[in-house]
C-alpha cells in the first residue's frame, strides 16, 4: 500500500500537471457500474455515479495537495469550492496522457476506472488492480469526519508532542509499538514499510508494548520514522508492488530498505523472523531488534 511518501511523489508531479486545468467529461468503468448497482461502492465513494460524473463537470482543478496518505484535488465550480479526496488503496495509480496507450504498462491499462476528460486535450486517468482505492467528492474537508481525526503531519512542529500523548494514553500504552506506529491517528502516513524500517534503526522489538518504551527512545524512535519518510520522498517513493508515479516510474527506495521484506539482517547477517501484526507481516531481526 502507498505509504505517505509514495503519495507525496505523486502529488508532486500530478499537480503542476493538472493545476489550473478543466474538466470537461467523467467516464467510469462498467466494473465500477456494475458495484454500484449491486449495492456496493467500488472506488467512488459516498455518491451515486450520475451525481458524482454531473458535478466534476466542468470543474476547474486549482490545487493539488496531500494530506497523511490522501490526496486532496482543490476545485472550483462556478465560483464554489469542492474537494475530491482519493485514497490510492493497494494499487491504486494516476496518469496523465494524451491517450490511453500511454499508460505503457497492462496491469494499470487493463484496470482503468476513471477517465477525466480535459477541455484543453488530454485526460486525467485513475488506474486501480484491486479496487481498494476511493474517490471522494465534497464540499470541504469537514463534510467527511474521518478525515478530522488524521493525527497532524509528521513534519509538523506539534506532530511529536501529538504522538507523545497519544502513545501513553490506555488505549496505545499497551499495544505493540508497530502497531501504534502505523496508526493513523498517532502518526499520519507511515505504515509498514516505513515503520518496519525506523524500528530496525532504532534497534526496537517490533512487538515491544509502548509503555515498555522510555519517553526519550520514543522521542528517538519519532525522529527516525520522520528521518526515513524524508528520505523516501528524496528516493521518490518504494516500488514494492504496484505502486508508480503519474508517469508510470517507479521510485528507488525499495534500494535502499534494511529490513523489510528481507531475509538476512544487514547489520548482523542473522535470519530475520517475521510476525503478524495488526493483520501486517512485521519482519525483524531477533538478535539486534529488543
Amino acid at each position: 500500500m502507498p505509504e505517505l511518501p509514495e503519495v507525496e511523489g505523486v502529488v508532486r508531479e500530478l499537480s503542476p500537471a493538472s493545476k489550473g486545468r478543466t474538466i470537461s467529461e467523467v467516464k467510469v468503468s462498467d466494473v465500477i457500474r456494475s458495484s454500484k448497482e449491486l449495492g456496493k461502492e467500488a472506488i467512488v465513494k459516498g455518491k451515486t455515479l450520475e451525481d458524482f460524473i454531473e458535478e466534476l463537470s466542468q470543474m476547474t482543478i486549482m490545487d493539488i495537495t496531500r494530506r497523511s496518505k490522501y490526496i486532496y484535488f482543490h476545485l472550483k465550480k462556478a465560483g464554489q469550492p469542492h474537494l475530491l479526496v482519493s485514497h490510492l488503496g493497494m494499487s491504486g495509480a494516476w496518469f496523465v496522457v494524451d491517450s490511453l496507450d500511454e499508460v505503457t504498462e497492462r496491469k494499470f491499462r487493463n484496470h482503468i476506472h476513471v477517465i477525466f476528460k480535459m477541455e484543453d486535450g488530454g485526460m486525467l486517468v485513475y488506474s486501480d488492480i484491486r479496487r481498494f482505492g476511493e474517490l471522494r467528492l465534497l464540499g470541504k474537508e469537514e463534510d467527511y469526519s474521518p478525515l478530522l481525526k488524521m493525527a497532524p503531519e509528521p513534519f509538523s512542529e506539534e506532530a511529536i508532542d501529538h504522538f507523545l500523548t497519544m502513545a501513553s494514553t490506555p488505549k496505545y500504552a499497551r499495544k505493540p509499538i508497530k502497531e501504534v506506529i502505523m496508526d493513523g491517528h498517532v502518526i499520519s502516513g507511515c505504515g509498514n514499510i516505513y515503520a518496519t524500517e525506523a524500528l530496525f534503526r532504532m534497534k526496537i522489538h517490533p512487538n515491544r508494548t509502548t509503555e515498555r518504551i522510555s519517553a526519550k527512545r520514543k522521542k528517538e524512535l519519532f525522529k527516525a520514522i520522520v528521518e526515513t519518510l524524508q528520505e523516501s520522498i528524496d528516493a521518490g517513493g518504494s516500488s514494492i508492488s504496484d505502486y508508480r508515479n503519474i508517469n508510470g516510474e517507479a521510485g528507488t527506495m525499495q534500494t535502499r530498505l534494511k529490513m523489510y521484506g528481507k531475509k538476512v539482517c544487514s547489520q548482523c547477517g542473522s535470519s530475520t523472523k517475521s510476525l503478524k501484526i495488526a493483520g501486517r507481516t512485521s519482519v525483524y531481526c531477533p538478535k539486534c531488534q529488543r
